[in-house]
């Protein structure tokens, strides 16, 4: 699994850029379209909000666990309803930023969740996290599978019957490539285009503790061996395309604050190679160009518990 040090590589160290041009308690996961682009980011947000509240029968007085929160985007829409709504995270710079801001979120990995821990929910959900769950070693392993089943039992452990969980995840799509064919580590960053494969190299650079599922089944049949039904599923691949679009734009879209924080990243650029990659990366854009070629997909899964 991704750990603390993986994660805060990526989100604590975007922290400030992401508040500064998305909001102190901005949405990073893929926004709710459902195709119609004229939308703003914020209305897609709030589309996707409301649909999960819908589909999993979350109400006014109602206990709802989000699993890797973010900046506590959910947490914060939830709270407004009128909602007991709790948000773990396991980044640092997320997990600060939520506190601050007075949201009900604790710092801590979701894998140490427990009955015990925040007792039960009414609903669980999962925007992004569970593509963190197993690493390219445990997959090599043969790993994979039984993750996943020991993460759904852990959900339906936090859940009455009948109680509902939604889950947000990229995963492989119909263009992956063969794992044998990665050369991991090997890709030059300073070419102007690359091959899948190569992407595939860029993006588990970017979480070297991730290795998705393989296809919406990768997450429906863990789930529904043994404790949910499935409620609904969707595929947001063209939503997430979108969502990445209009993240690009806010990220580099001028703000004094945030140009001064750019300029403060120069020495670091200079003598720092680690930094000099991450900024590379982020410039190449490699998970618009996996879901472009639909070597990723992306689905959005409603469960319901139907039995302990």
């Amino acid at each position: 699994m991704a750990n603390q040090e993986h994660l805060d590589a990526h989100y604590t160290r975007m922290d400030k850029i992401f508040r500064l041009s998305l909001g102190d308690k901005g949405a990073y996961s893929c926004a709710r379209f459902d195709g119609d682009f004229t939308m703003t980011t914020e209305e897609a947000q709030l589309k996707k909000h409301q649909f999960i509240k819908e589909n999993c029968n979350i109400k006014k007085g109602s206990k709802v666990l989000d699993i890797g929160c973010g900046w506590g985007a959910f947490v914060d829409y939830l709270t407004n309803e009128g909602v007991d709504a709790y948000g773990v995270v396991l980044a640092k710079g997320q997990a600060d930023a939520c506190i601050k801001n007075g949201l009900k979120v604790t710092h801590m990995d979701s894998k140490d969740i427990t009955p015990e821990t925040f007792g039960k929910f009414d609903a669980v959900t999962a925007m992004g996290s569970p593509e963190h769950l197993c690493s390219v070693e445990e997959y090599k392993a043969g790993q994979q599978d039984e993750i996943y089943k020991k993460y759904f039992k852990q959900i339906a452990s936090l859940l009455p019957v009948g109680g509902r969980f939604y889950c947000q995840s990229m995963v492989f799509g119909p263009n992956m490539v063969n794992f044998e064919d990665i050369k991991f580590d090997q890709t030059d960053l300073s070419k102007k285009t690359f091959t899948n494969e190569e992407y595939m190299d860029i993006i588990c650079r970017v979480f070297p503790g991730s290795w998705l599922p393989y296809g919406k089944e990768g997450l429906i049949n863990p789930a529904t061996d043994e404790h949910f039904k499935l409620i609904s599923v969707d595929s947001g691949r063209f939503d997430y395309i979108e969502t990445i679009h209009r993240w690009t734009a806010a990220f580099t879209k001028f703000n004094f604050r945030k140009y001064l924080l750019f300029a403060s990243f120069i020495p670091d650029y200079i003598s720092d190679p680690t930094f000099r990659e991450w900024m590379r990366r982020f410039k190449i854009q490699a998970n618009l160009h996996v879901f472009d070629r639909h070597v990723f997909d992306h689905y959005r899964i409603v469960f319901e518990k139907v039995k302990d």
